[in-house]
């Protein structure tokens, strides 16, 4: 007889401990919260053919584009493709597979059937969201946890964990009072949700509240920052607030505290370093040696082209320090990719090449060769995932690269464009005041 685990979905392979450990390690996936592979590999040393133990350990190294995970998701998905037996599990075991392979948008394909199956299963429903978002797909992002809504209630566990990957989803699909509400009613359940903490966030950046965003993210900070794997993207989005309202010295201190002071060697991580210093760098703010360092860190992981959104956080710190070797491996890998028929080569050929090449040429103070390689891309950037709060970095290299490179015009479009959507912001009241009065192009 197979067990049943905390939402009803039966689980071949387990025992009453390993079930509960497994729980647990949903529940903290759900969260990212905690050590949810500590608590699997507790599970699968208490029963070995527990399917899904060995499965969604695969997930948790896969959903982070780190290339180190790929190799430890193989060795799980040779465990688990011995011991699924319920159709639930042979489709996360399908799943798993694709994702190896570097087929996303085929195992999340899967993982939605899986879904319409087994509206219960967080895991499947977890994994096609997060991956949703790597392939840039905001109305999955959306749709996916809305349509399992009708299976959950409040009386069923990890019901906050479906409000809040429905509250991202309706932030990235524009419809931010619905998300806002959503998100906060995840929180009000659950307050250690860093993935429902964070899509207010979103919600608070994209509307240009960054005093509503400051009080969101500092009333009750140990409950999303303390052992969670958020924490760094959450106090990204804390250090943007402090941006928009000119608070340098704060954003600075945020960088060198919570967001990188203590070293980390994760693609997921090093994104979100590259793109304060990025910004930071944007307005002319000398960072010091903070661009070199985080450039030792991108060389540990930057030979692999596995996902093109982080080759363009990786040449960043390559470009900008004039770090040659760096630069070189980049370009190298994503030669490598485009010859790939991976899901990634397909996004390196369309959109990734030219977006990495023109933050290259800004890097070297080609501004206009930035401008020119970023412009025919920057409408279609979502195919290299990310959200719309991450992919604004383009808008702003944009912006600041018409203006150093003398296309006066353009750059006032591209202010005045962004000014419809953002009309109170002091950042862009500062461009502005950079740019002389009646200039005209000078192409």
């Amino acid at each position: 007889m197979l067990l049943k685990n905390a939402q009803g979905v039966s689980l071949t392979g387990a025992s009453h401990a390993a079930m509960e450990a497994f729980d647990a390690a949903v529940s903290g996936y759900n969260r990212f919260y905690g050590d949810p592979v500590a608590l699997l590999d507790q599970a699968i040393a208490d029963s070995p053919g527990f399917a899904m133990a060995h499965v969604l350990k695969a997930h948790l190294h896969l959903i982070g584009t780190d290339p180190a995970g790929v190799q430890v998701a193989g060795a799980c998905l040779f465990e688990a493709s011995r011991y699924a037996s319920t159709t639930l599990e042979q489709g996360h075991v399908a799943a798993v597979e694709r994702l190896i392979d570097g087929e996303w948008r085929a195992a999340v394909r899967i993982l939605e059937d899986v879904s319409i199956e087994h509206p219960r299963d967080l895991v499947a429903l977890q994994t096609g969201h997060v991956m949703d978002l790597v392939i840039g797909d905001s109305r999955m992002l959306r749709d996916r946890p809305a349509r399992v809504a009708p299976a959950w209630s409040e009386d069923v566990p990890g019901y906050s964990a479906v409000l809040g990957m429905h509250a991202f989803g309706l932030e990235e699909t524009f419809d931010f009072a619905a998300a806002e509400r959503t998100g906060r009613k995840a929180i009000e359940l659950e307050p250690t949700d860093g993935w429902a903490r964070h899509a207010v966030a979103h919600v608070l950046e994209m509307q240009n509240r960054p005093q509503d965003g400051l009080k969101w993210m500092l009333s009750d900070p140990d409950a999303w920052s303390k052992d969670n794997f958020l924490a760094v993207h959450n106090w990204w989005h804390t250090a943007l607030y402090h941006l928009e309202l000119g608070e340098v010295d704060q954003a600075l201190a945020l960088y060198d505290g919570p967001i990188a002071g203590t070293p980390s060697l994760l693609a997921f991580d090093m994104v979100d370093a590259s793109a304060m210093l990025w910004r930071l760098s944007l307005r002319g703010v000398d960072v010091g040696a903070r661009w070199r360092t985080l450039a030792e860190h991108w060389k540990t992981q930057a030979a692999d082209s596995l996902f093109a959104f982080n080759d363009f956080h990786a040449m960043m710190a390559f470009a900008i320090t004039g770090d040659h070797e760096g630069v070189t491996m980049v370009e190298a890998a994503q030669a490598r990719a485009m010859k790939e028929a991976s899901d990634n080569g397909e996004t390196v050929r369309r959109v990734g090449r030219d977006l990495v090449a023109g933050i290259k040429a800004f890097g070297q103070g080609d501004y206009r060769g930035a401008v020119k390689l970023l412009r025919p891309v920057r409408n279609v950037a979502n195919r290299f995932g990310g959200s719309h709060a991450q992919r604004d970095i383009i808008d702003l290299t944009m912006i600041e690269a018409a203006t150093r490179g003398g296309e006066l015009s353009l750059a006032r479009a591209l202010i005045a464009e962004r000014q419809a959507v953002r009309p109170h912001s002091d950042s862009l009241a500062q461009m502005l005041k950079r740019l002389p009065i009646g200039a005209a192009a000078t192409t």
